[in-house]
């Protein structure tokens, strides 16, 4: 297969690929994060591994034909743009990171937990940070939420953080701008999103009473929570954005129901996991190069 056709072909099978996403919400939670997961991520690795491929074959030999200089162009633009946007991103998490510390009123300990307060009205808590992430509760929390309700936040917090949310979202959120430009980019974003609360949601609830968590979700989106500032904030109510009150009553009715199939899978299952070895298929064309 010549180079101008690998490329074609990368880029038809990911678009068609999204193309034909239909969101389904009747399956079990296992099966909605196995199936976001894949859909999200399959188009977008197939690409870079076709843009790396070629990159590596280079514009010379029989496979490259009249338009091996064109696609090896093609290919190092592709890398470079996503070398680029992880570097933004990256910045755009230190910069959040060091802002939410440079801005906090104080480092207080609430119930056992580490955490920076914001001299902000509007009450919301978030993970900021990467590896590290650290807790960030407003003023406006602390003066509005009584103890029993603010331990139910921490908890979701804390699973946040058990989970790793910051650092996978930092992942895929360099995936969401790079691919935006693929159909249904944003639709499975929120998929993930919900997923992600979900799962934190659920957690929580075997430490609390999942009506009081329910209750807190309700009196913080109350209060109107202002849109995700940036990229390094996983938090209690944050990033509700379209759809809000569908995503908010999917949350309440989960915690409601106390569904006995247990949390969201945490992890792709070896199902999963070979999907996503599809994305590896065109570097099995560097061997047979010439």
């Amino acid at each position: 297969m010549s180079h101008l056709g690998m490329l074609l072909l990368g880029l038809a099978l990911s678009w068609l690929w999204r193309a034909q996403v239909r969101l389904d919400r009747a399956g079990s939670w296992a099966q909605r994060w196995q199936w976001a997961w894949i859909h999200f991520l399959l188009p977008p690795l197939f690409l870079l591994m076709t843009a790396l491929a070629l990159a590596w074959m280079g514009p010379w030999g029989q496979m490259a034909g009249a338009g091996g200089w064109f696609c090896y162009g093609c290919a190092l633009l592709l890398l470079a743009l996503a070398a680029g946007v992880a570097l933004r991103w990256a910045w755009e998490y230190w910069r959040v990171c060091r802002r939410a510390r440079l801005r906090a009123l104080a480092q207080v300990n609430l119930y056992g937990s580490s955490a920076y307060v914001l001299n902000l009205e509007i009450p919301f808590a978030a993970q900021v940070g990467v590896w590290e992430p650290q807790l960030v509760v407003s003023r406006g929390l602390l003066e509005q939420l009584d103890e029993e309700h603010l331990r139910a936040v921490l908890a979701h917090e804390e699973a946040h953080r058990h989970y790793g949310d910051t650092l996978w979202m930092f992942a895929v959120g360099w995936l969401r701008h790079l691919s935006g430009w693929l159909p249904n980019t944003e639709v499975l974003w929120q998929e993930l999103l919900t997923l992600r609360e979900l799962r934190a949601d659920r957690w929580a609830a075997q430490r609390v009473d999942p009506l009081v968590l329910g209750e807190a979700l309700v009196q913080v989106v109350g209060y109107g929570m202002a849109q995700q500032p940036a990229a390094a904030w996983v938090g209690f109510a944050l990033e509700m954005g379209s759809g809000a009150g569908g995503r908010l009553q999917e949350r309440i009715d989960a915690l409601l129901q106390q569904e006995e199939s247990g949390p969201v899978a945490s992890h792709l299952s070896l199902q999963g996991w070979a999907w996503l070895g599809l994305a590896l298929l065109p570097l099995l064309a560097i061997p047979f190069h010439n």
